[in-house]
């Protein structure tokens, strides 16, 4: 499948030429005792997670080691509430991610880091590269202080080892569907400026003809003491090239039967390249009583994308797909400054503004063609007549000033306050060149407003091993509408989406923080929510009208010994139209009542890990999803599925060898609808595995 020589050898080039350096060992907890803390996705602090009123799920990187994860789908396969489906419109590296109900591609804010992982537009899954990861925190529900006018029904915060932290190794491996892998990581501590690097090589295959993913990576994060504070440096640069693969359309209620399963229908030519350029700064210092943290941020990300989608009448004898061609450029920024100050040994507050800005434009080359449904001899995009050059460009900002008050008036109280001003400007201008002109189409949107947030939460019972509390909040969110950058010239801009939320929940810890728990309930009603529809045969989005989220969601994890985890999901989630008119074959329809499609009302997990210092490690992790409807009608309904994940292996005083495998069980359901493909759905990848050998030196 692959188009170009690959760089494996740069791993093994640059662990040889690293210094050898002997790391600190880190400083151990308090004997007995496990506790997790989030550093900066609830309240840009550090708090402990038993405490803060809203759920939160923290991922350690000793888990994702000892469950021989790969990608975010398998590192947050135990989380409640949370189901990843891999793959999507954003090509085989990416992946479209459910919170509380919701699968939409822009709905969560991803972060890396302390920085939003896609900027101003849409989180940049297929960049998202989990080597050198000291925790992934997820917080379920929106955060409308810290992060404004990004984050609707979730973050993913992704965090790496600190510079000079982690453990200094080399990663080795190949798999199925020619999948091969190599990873270095090298923690480089110093007396005044303390380094790491992470840099990887991947290829990896999938059962689709023609598809398959190209990754070349590299990190650097410095950082050291400078005029009395701390200055913080990273560089992080990708190359992901992409093969794409082809959604399975839907004919009437069921999939259609005349697309084999593993069809590819796009161009012979397809691709999804992107190269990507990230750079961050910061400076944190004492300040008065408080601290004081500035972060800068610049992006800049350059995909070439050349793809196709079989039409509604794909059975059609003179064309019967929709192609494009186009270059995507973005550049987005984001900067930070707050002062986090303890006003008292009761009350702590974290004032700041911030600005996350960017620019993208889209140029593309539109054409039909005609496939064969098995995908065979596919055409070359260059044979075929070009239909229409659209183009558009987007500016926008979304800035705020947000201030967050916790009080604590007693050891079992814990109250948040928190508000921001939002300020968004946003401009669009779309043009698109026919045989009969061009058309053109312009549009902005300013918008100054509100969010914010309460939430308390108070201890229940406590002992020398056990803590009980309970929590509830409310938020209020806001977001501006998503740009896809599609096929399509839209000037104009959407309504904003806008949410509010109650949560209520109950978590607690026993056996010295061996045993955790928490289960919440919750009810989310949002406006104007943006939805994927097709007109004149291409796919655009528009305003959803009302839809309420509501259910409930039960977590635990047990660590039996040090070796030994349990842990266990499980959710319940109602998603539902309650205001909103589509037309279907002409008629106007009223959607009230029913389900929002891709949406499965229950999700459990159940995963065991054993992971000693040396002898045998394994793992297994088992996730059922309910039924869910594959259109807005509830008419075609997919029936639930289980998949099964296993590995094992040998570590030794330096080395690790192990297999491990995913979905075992070789289920290939629809997991997530295309925006760009009318009726068209991903499915589950097939059956993967992969033998890899990790050395520590």
């Amino acid at each position: 499948m692959f188009r170009r020589p690959f760089p494996l050898a740069l791993a093994s080039v640059l662990a040889a030429s690293a210094p050898l350096v002997a790391e600190p060992e880190p400083a151990a907890p308090p004997a007995g005792e496990i506790r997790d803390t989030i550093q900066v996705t609830a309240t840009r602090v550090p708090e402990d997670v038993l405490d803060v009123p809203a759920s939160v799920t923290v991922v350690s990187a000793e888990e994702l080691a000892a469950r021989g994860v790969r990608d975010l789908a398998g590192a947050l396969a135990l989380v409640a509430g949370v189901s990843i489906a891999p793959g999507g419109d954003g090509g085989p590296a990416s992946s479209v991610p459910e919170l509380m109900g919701l699968r939409e591609f822009d709905a969560f804010l991803l972060v890396v880091d302390g920085v939003p992982w896609g900027g101003a537009f849409n989180p940049a899954l297929a960049t998202l590269d989990l080597t050198g990861v000291e925790r992934i925190e997820v917080l379920r529900g929106s955060a409308p202080v810290l992060y404004g006018a990004t984050s609707f029904v979730g973050v993913i915060h992704v965090l790496h080892f600190a510079p000079g932290g982690g453990e200094r190794a080399v990663d080795l491996g190949g798999g199925s569907y020619d999948t091969f892998l190599g990873r270095v990581t090298v923690p480089l501590p110093g007396a005044s400026w303390q380094q790491s690097i992470v840099a990887n090589a991947e290829t990896r295959g999938f059962a689709p003809d023609r598809s398959g993913v190209d990754r070349a990576h590299f990190l650097y994060r410095g950082a050291g003491e400078v005029g009395g504070g701390r200055l913080r440096f990273d560089f992080d640069a990708q190359q992901v090239d992409q093969d794409p693969y082809s959604p399975h359309p839907r004919q009437g209620r069921t999939l259609s039967p005349l697309v084999p399963l593993d069809a590819n229908n796009n161009p012979r030519d397809a691709r999804m390249d992107e190269t990507r350029f990230h750079f961050v700064g910061g400076y944190d210092r004492v300040l008065g009583r408080g601290d004081w943290s500035t972060t800068l941020s610049f992006t800049s990300s350059e995909r070439d994308v050349l793809r196709g989608f079989l039409m509604e009448d794909f059975e059609a004898s003179d064309v019967n797909a929709a192609g494009y061609d186009q270059t995507i450029d973005e550049t987005d920024y984001y900067f930070d400054t707050h002062w986090a100050v303890e006003a008292n040994e009761r009350v702590s507050v974290v004032v700041g503004l911030d600005a996350l800005g960017g620019k993208g434009e889209m140029k593309s080359r539109n054409f039909d063609y005609l496939v064969a449904l098995d995908g065979s001899n596919p055409p070359s995009s260059g044979d075929q007549a070009t239909l229409e050059r659209p183009e558009l460009e987007d500016e926008r900002l979304f800035a705020g000033l947000y201030a967050q008050v916790i009080w604590r008036p007693s050891e079992r109280w814990r109250v948040e306050l928190g508000a921001r001003l939002n300020q968004t400007d946003e401009k669009r201008e779309g043009e698109v060149e026919t045989e009969e002109g061009e058309e053109l189409q312009a549009d902005e949107r300013k918008e100054t407003r509100g969010s914010g947030s309460i939430g308390a939460s108070f201890r229940a019972f406590a002992s020398d091993a056990s803590e009980v509390w309970v929590f509830a909040d409310f938020r209020d969110a806001y977001k501006p509408a998503a740009i896809d950058f599609g096929p399509e010239a839209e000037g104009g801009i959407l309504d904003p989406e806008t949410a509010t939320a109650w949560e209520g929940g109950i978590k607690g810890q026993h056996l010295d923080g061996r045993l955790t728990w928490q289960a919440s309930a919750f009810r989310m009603d949002f406006e104007n929510l943006v939805l994927p529809t097709v007109v004149d045969g291409r796919p655009t989005i528009e305003n959803g009208g009302e839809e309420r989220f509501e259910g409930y969601e039960l977590e635990g994890g047990y660590r039996v010994s040090d070796a030994l985890t349990l842990r266990a999901s499980y959710a319940h989630h109602e998603a539902r139209f309650l205001d909103y008119e589509r037309t279907f074959d002409g008629v106007l329809t009223q959607l009230r009542g029913k389900r929002l499609e891709m949406s499965p009302e229950e999700l459990a997990a159940f995963g065991i890990a054993y992971a000693p210092d040396t002898g045998l490690v394994a793992h297994g992790e088992v996730n059922y999803v309910g039924d869910r409807y594959l259109d807005k009608r509830n008419r075609a309904l997919a029936d639930a599925y289980t998949t099964l994940s296993a590995g094992f292996g040998w570590r030794f005083e330096r080395l690790e060898v192990r297999l491990d495998g995913w979905n075992l069980t070789d289920e290939r359901d629809p997991v997530s609808e295309s925006e760009l493909g009318d009726a068209q759905y991903y499915r589950l990848p097939a059956r993967s595995w992969l033998a890899s050998a990790r050395w520590s030196f």
